[in-house]
């Protein structure tokens, strides 16, 4: 059973040089289809909504215990510092202390930038980096998660809401739609990490992530280009054309002075990005990279602001904790529909990011992480932010792997990070003032130039020519029309691939392995040797209804060809056609209608059809639905090869 279960995708096919086999298939026994277990269809409906919502039976723990125990695994379960506090102690907090303030040293300067980014005040880009990282630490089930503001989920916000509210004429509605759009995206993180929904996420496939990342980060470069030119006048659109049109048009805003200064802040940045690259022990010096450059610049600005005011500053920064924004959440109005829209797209775009994040380090260090525990955390994590001034927050890939190589042991390293930023709300904005806007340029510029993978792309374009479509259309459209415009067309295009799998599955002709009772497909087996007599025909997907018309024209062709090169070569006339069902894992009535009708077709032209190793969801539609009993005792086998030698044993006791 199941001796084909570990086919790949065929070769195309081509005709090649037929053997027949000349001795005779070896005695086997012959064994009898078992339809499955019955089963009510209540038992079958709690069992597939088990499969689709509870595939990890997170409830496995709570069986044949105490309620005690139940109680303290529940507050482990949904409060994940309950399971490793109790642990906690000095050698991992000194670990956590290091790991903490060096990720901090990235945080707070990625944390300004970013909030430029998305067109909001700079400060609120650091309080995003206090609050949720302290409500994670609480509920995230990954250690090596750094959560604070990402480039991505910056820029699609700041996109979307600019193409309707200016943030420079209408600061306070701007600011309320952000904080509105990150509630939002909360509600629908959390929605589906507790409704168990997280595989919807899975249609932003990587393919479609790396080109949609890739065409964001241009845009983003283009974007810095304002605060490296020293441009005063710029546009608020992101497409490709409108950038570099509004960056030629205001050529004479440029400053030299801004432009020195940025060159030799990127030049510094990307060196020590190379060194922590080639060096992984010297990962500090990338992560410091960023806050030495601020300090500085800040420095130099400071010293030289007398003498050349061309170089612009951030300016004052209010010092204090986050202020509540809960009533700033705009509920009412013309543009809930923006920031419903802006809300679920940057949360798709977070939440896939901080999952996958979190997947990767727990896979370095063999521990696992919660797909839809980290949602809920994460949607918990943004509705709180919405109503502390923060905006759409996650895990940083570029941040997380700095708390990884500095030796993070628990997510207390998030609570020493939030702490440094708190320091620095209090105490440390003032220094801020001189900041110039061009070292942000050059940090934003750093930092996404990463997610550009090139060697990503090539290696789609080398395994699958569909998913680098869906890559290339992604990062066009993105580039050339807009960012969600882009998103959507690149899942379309993931979606079209799925349905064409679907709709257009494979099929093969498979030959006997000489002295086995193993079939294989003849294009990749040479050595496979057709039965004389027979047609074997493998399909290696589902049986559905958009997929029935096309396996019904298939099987007829393939058998229109059997018989045409039967013709040509003088064989053994076509008798027996046996259809290998071991990989169609599930069958719709209109297969069973389908399965029905093939068998009518070729019973006129006198050709028996077989069906071998059919699963036991199949074989239970089949049976329900009496196509079963029109194929007879002898119309269901176990293997191929016991088909094979009892049909052919039949026609030799045949006079």
């Amino acid at each position: 059973m199941g001796i084909n279960s570990n086919r790949v995708e065929d070769l195309p096919y081509h005709e090649t040089t037929i053997r027949i086999p000349t001795e005779a298939m070896p005695p086997l026994e012959i064994h009898s289809v078992c339809l499955p277990p019955k089963q009510t269809t209540l038992q079958k409906l709690k069992h597939r909504l088990g499969e689709i919502f509870f595939p990890d039976n997170p409830l496995h723990r709570f069986k044949n215990q105490t309620w005690f125990t139940k109680l303290l695994l529940g507050l482990q379960f949904f409060f994940p510092i309950f399971q490793w506090g109790p642990e906690y102690n000095v050698k991992l907090l000194k670990s956590d202390i290091i790991s903490g303030l060096t990720i901090a040293s990235l945080a707070i300067p990625q944390g300004i930038s970013y909030a430029k980014l998305a067109s909001l005040p700079p400060i609120v880009g650091l309080y995003s980096s206090f609050v949720p990282p302290l409500i994670y630490s609480v509920l995230g089930s990954s250690r090596h998660l750094a959560v604070g503001p990402v480039s991505i989920a910056s820029l699609v916000m700041g996109s979307m809401l600019s193409e309707a509210v200016s943030s420079t004429e209408e600061p306070i509605l701007y600011l309320k739609l952000a904080f509105t759009a990150t509630c939002f995206a909360g509600l629908f993180q959390a929605s589906l990490g507790l409704l168990r929904l997280g595989f919807i996420i899975d249609f932003l496939s990587k393919a479609t992530l790396i080109g949609f990342m890739a065409g964001a980060s241009v845009i983003v470069i283009l974007q810095q280009l304002k605060g490296l030119l020293g441009i005063v006048h710029f546009t608020t659109k992101m497409q490709f054309f409108s950038v570099m049109s509004s960056i030629f048009n205001h050529r004479g805003e440029w400053s030299w002075q801004t432009i020195v200064m940025g060159f030799i802040f990127l030049v510094f940045l990307f060196t020590t990005r190379h060194i922590s690259k080639t060096k992984p022990k010297l990962f500090w010096v990338a992560a410091a990279a960023p806050l030495t450059s601020v300090i500085i610049s800040t420095v130099l600005v400071f010293f030289l602001s007398s003498k050349n005011p061309h170089i612009s500053v951030i300016g004052h920064l209010p010092k204090g904790l986050n202020p509540p924004s809960s009533n700033m959440l705009y509920f009412n109005g013309p543009f809930l529909a923006l920031a419903i829209k802006t809300g679920i797209i940057t949360g798709i775009l977070s939440l896939t990011e901080g999952v996958a994040v979190g997947r990767t380090f727990a896979a370095l260090k063999n521990y696992q992480v919660d797909g839809n525990k980290e949602m809920m955390a994460i949607g918990l994590m943004n509705i709180c932010g919405s109503c502390s001034s923060c905006y759409v927050t996650t895990g940083s890939f570029s941040r997380s792997a700095v708390n990884y190589n500095a030796g993070a042991k628990t997510v207390v390293s998030n609570i020493i990070m939030a702490s440094a930023v708190l320091v620095t709300l209090l105490f440390l904005m003032p220094l801020f003032y001189y900041t110039p806007n061009v070292i942000l340029a050059a940090i934003i510029i750093t930092a996404v130039s990463g997610l550009i993978d090139y060697q990503a792309a090539y290696r789609l374009w080398k395994v699958d020519k569909l998913d680098f479509l869906a890559c290339m259309c992604s990062f066009f459209g993105v580039l050339f029309i807009s960012v969600p415009l882009g998103l959507a067309i690149a899942v379309g295009v993931s979606i079209f691939k799925i349905l064409l799998h679907v709709t257009r599955p494979n099929t093969m002709v498979l030959g006997n392995i000489p002295r086995t009772q193993t079939f294989h497909s003849l294009n990749r087996y040479r050595e496979a040797l057709r039965i004389p007599s027979f047609l074997i025909l493998a399909i290696e997907a589902p049986i559905y209804f958009a997929n029935t018309t096309y396996l019904q024209e298939r099987i007829l062709r393939w058998v229109r060809e059997e018989e045409e090169r039967i013709k040509a070569s003088n064989e053994s006339t076509l008798k027996c056609i046996i259809l290998d069902m071991t990989a169609v894992t599930a069958i719709d009535t209109s297969g069973t209608d389908m399965m029905f009708e093939l068998r009518k077709m070729l019973d006129k032209r006198s050709l028996q059809l077989v069906l071998a190793n059919p699963v036991g969801t199949v074989m239970e539609k089949l049976q329900q639905s009496k196509t079963l009993e029109s194929f007879g005792l002898n119309g269901v086998y176990l293997t191929v090869g016991e088909a094979v030698a009892d049909i052919s044993s039949a026609w030799k006791a045949q006079p």
